[in-house]
């Protein structure tokens, strides 16, 4: 058996997809269930918010990212010992790579994991029209996976006569509608980084959506297919299960037999890192020690590599600039050859000096002799695929890894270590500083696209405790 799941979407970003995802996964933690969430994409804040306020586990699947074996091997892994998983759906349920193929879309995701799917209709200034949406996602593709519909924004008096046509006419199920509740939306800077005084008025707000919804919603009838999707759908043939047991022991083959401690910058200014890259770093050996380089004066001792993660720097830029023994201490260990990791706010605060988000210039670790500045657009955005031009910290020339770029900052000093390829469009660029001890620059890794980069990191680490005798683990508390 496979863990019962359920996948939500939408035919547009902005249909309410992301409130009732939260409010249906309330609901349920609310029951008493144990769930796991999965965000389609690439995107980092939803995970974040389903953590943080729901206190669900909450992940990525992106088909971009990862081949449909590692897809379904990385949904399992998460979803192991829970009762449902819940995955929300990105942008529209077709919309993939491009804007012009369903590679890489939520339908894709449906497909590869051969999820049962309820389609969120947002029916404000529509009524009868809402059938010809719903009939147009049932038939653009034959294996749609749609098994009904959810009603947004749509007034219970019309709701009754519509959920009898949608029944009748296209011969799916509606599982119930969602009024109108603008006491209730979530604004969009709450699904970025919320402030301690901040989540115990969401978890109350969210929390009487999931009541809403109880009501109004056949949570019954969705979990009912979600249970059977677990006993019969997407069933195990064998070469599948050899194909992840092969990722299994492809991870065991690259991982070390002693553990390596790597610091993980983790605080408000530094908090986009997928869970799913830390905990394959952990499977090869890592113990990661989280420090704030916001708060902290001296990275953790005995530390052979360091990873400094995405997130918000330029909104914390006085307080990063202000703390001189951080910076301090973070330029040290870098120059002196600690295997590096810096994604883009990471990247930011290596440079010399960062404009922060309210005009202001700051000063930062001073690694690379180089200005990072504020631009009025995204400067680079999406998918892309990543060639090393050379031999560096997280391979050899050739090495191929896939990620994504999304940053409205610039710098003075892209790099040139490595290429950048956009996945359709032709287009490509040169970026990130890499030498053998440093990977820097704007893009987002993730590592399940190419094993040996993880484990070439950790060599690199490894070597470098080697080489500067430090201590072996101590069986000290982890950063996970």
């Amino acid at each position: 058996m496979r863990t019962p799941g359920i996948l939500l979407t939408a035919p547009a970003s902005g249909s309410g997809k992301t409130l009732i995802t939260c409010g249906i996964l309330q609901a349920l933690v609310n029951r008493g269930m144990k769930i796991v969430s999965f965000k389609c994409g690439p995107d980092y804040i939803d995970p974040m918010f389903h953590g943080k306020v729901i206190g669900t586990k909450s992940r990525n699947l992106d088909t971009f990212f990862t081949d449909k074996t590692t897809t379904r091997y990385l949904y399992e892994k998460n979803a192991e010992g829970c009762d449902l998983a819940v995955v929300e759906g990105v942008m529209g349920y077709y919309d993939g790579l491009g804007g012009i193929r369903t590679e890489g879309s939520t339908y894709d995701v449906a497909c590869t994991l051969d999820l049962p799917t309820v389609l969120i209709v947002n029916c404000q200034g529509a009524s009868l029209s809402v059938l010809a949406v719903i009939r147009g996602f049932l038939e653009y593709r034959k294996d749609s996976h749609i098994i009904g519909v959810i009603l947004n924004r749509i007034s219970p008096m019309i709701y009754e006569p519509l959920r009898t046509l949608i029944e009748q006419e296209l011969l799916i199920r509606v599982f119930g509608y969602v009024p109108k509740l603008p006491e209730l939306s979530l604004e969009s800077r709450h699904l970025g980084l919320v402030l301690p005084g901040e989540i115990e008025a969401l978890r109350e707000k969210l929390n009487r959506l999931a009541a809403t919804l109880e009501k109004t919603l056949d949570l019954d009838g969705m979990l009912s297919f979600a249970g059977a999707y677990g006993k019969t759908g997407g069933a195990v043939d064998e070469s599948s299960e050899n194909s992840r047991k092969n990722i299994r022991e492809t991870i065991r083959a690259l991982s070390f037999s002693e553990h390596i401690r790597i610091a993980v910058a983790a605080d408000d200014a530094f908090c986009f890192t997928y869970p799913d890259n830390l905990e394959l770093l952990e499977e090869m050996g890592a113990e990661l020690i989280g420090f704030s380089p916001v708060r902290d004066q001296s990275l953790p001792p005995d530390v052979s590599g360091l990873i400094l993660s995405g997130g918000y720097p330029e909104l914390h830029a006085e307080a990063l600039g202000r703390n001189c023994a951080m910076r301090e201490a973070v330029r040290k260990a870098v120059e002196s050859g600690m295997p590096c990791i810096a994604e883009c706010g990471g990247f930011l605060y290596l440079h010399r000096e960062l404009e922060g988000g309210d005009g202001g210039s700051y000063p930062m670790a001073g690694v690379l002799d180089a200005k990072a500045y504020r631009t009025e657009k995204l400067s680079r955005f999406g998918y892309i695929t990543l060639e090393a031009g050379e031999d560096q910290l997280l391979g050899k020339a050739g090495t191929k890894i896939r990620g994504h770029e999304f940053h409205y900052w610039d710098s003075e000093s892209c790099g040139r270590s490595f290429r950048a390829r956009k996945p359709s469009g032709g287009r490509e660029w040169d970026c990130v500083h890499g030498t053998r001890t440093l990977y820097a620059g704007f893009p987002h890794l993730f590592y399940y696209s190419c094993l040996q980069v993880p484990h070439d990191f950790l060599a690199a680490c490894f070597a470098y405790r080697q080489s500067k005798d430090l201590q072996p683990w101590r069986n000290e508390s982890c950063y996970m």
